[in-house]
């Protein structure tokens, strides 16, 4: 991000689509979740000596991964509209310096520069 003035209600705009689509994706992975647990309820299957247990196990494990990516990716877009309403929105956690729009746009709620995440800031 440059120093030049961000346009806040933009930039909120597209953080809150973002969060948007991310929650509409843990909605949609916990509901194909559910569907795993109720249909197991209505079977007598055993992951470990069912043929198809493995499959199914993987396939829960998938949704499951999928569903807790979209809650982490909500919680980083929380901290972004946080940090927009506090008006550090752009800088580096770490090292203050202005994180580059490319960057923004490509993850819209990281909180540090290329450099800082090469070094383990995230």
């Amino acid at each position: 991000m440059t120093d030049e003035a961000i346009d806040v209600d933009a930039v909120r705009a597209a953080l809150l689509e973002a969060r948007a689509e991310a929650d509409a994706q843990r909605q949609a992975r916990q509901a194909d979740f559910d569907e795993f647990v109720d249909g197991a309820d209505l079977v007598n299957t055993d992951d470990e000596h069912d043929p198809e247990g493995a499959t199914i196990a993987f396939e829960r494990a998938q949704v499951i991964a999928l569903r807790d990516d979209a809650i982490r990716r909500i919680d980083l877009l929380d901290d972004a509209l946080a940090r927009l309403a506090a008006g550090s929105y752009g800088r580096c956690a770490v090292c203050g310096r202005p994180i580059p729009e490319a960057r923004l746009a490509a993850i819209p709620g990281v909180e540090t520069c290329v450099s800082c995440a090469a070094r383990g800031g995230a």
